[in-house]
């Protein structure tokens, strides 16, 4: 007579839930103490793109498509966005920041926070 092979349960590892646990972690850690150069960075990189894209695009005359390109590196996440009947340049970074640059005669692009 033969004997039917039966496979043992081999017991489960619990580690996967917990690596990936404390990799998790480790990156909430560094988004949270990076957090405010990010910002700064960002609040930086939309404020400049805005105002560099509205003059380009309402002082210089180009197409926005064009003026995209003046972009400097590490700004590839930065959107930009114009509305020719306000003649203004709105740059985004994701979920992070926003700026508004409007051309104001006499005065150039002047960005809409800092607008008194």
């Amino acid at each position: 007579m033969a004997k039917a092979r039966t496979r043992s349960a081999a017991p489960r590892s619990s580690r996967g839930p917990w690596i990936a646990l404390v990799i998790l972690t480790i990156l909430a850690a560094a988004a949270w103490y990076y957090r405010a150069p990010a910002t700064g960075y960002a609040n930086a990189a939309t404020a400049y793109s805005a105002r560099v894209a509205c003059s380009c695009r309402f002082v210089a005359g180009r197409s926005l498509e064009d003026c995209k390109k003046d972009k400097i590196a590490g700004m590839e996440l930065v959107t930009l966005v114009d509305d020719p009947q306000a003649r203004s340049v709105t740059a985004r970074f994701p979920l992070i920041s926003s700026d508004t640059a409007t051309y104001r005669k006499g005065y150039g692009c002047v960005l809409q926070k800092w607008d008194s």
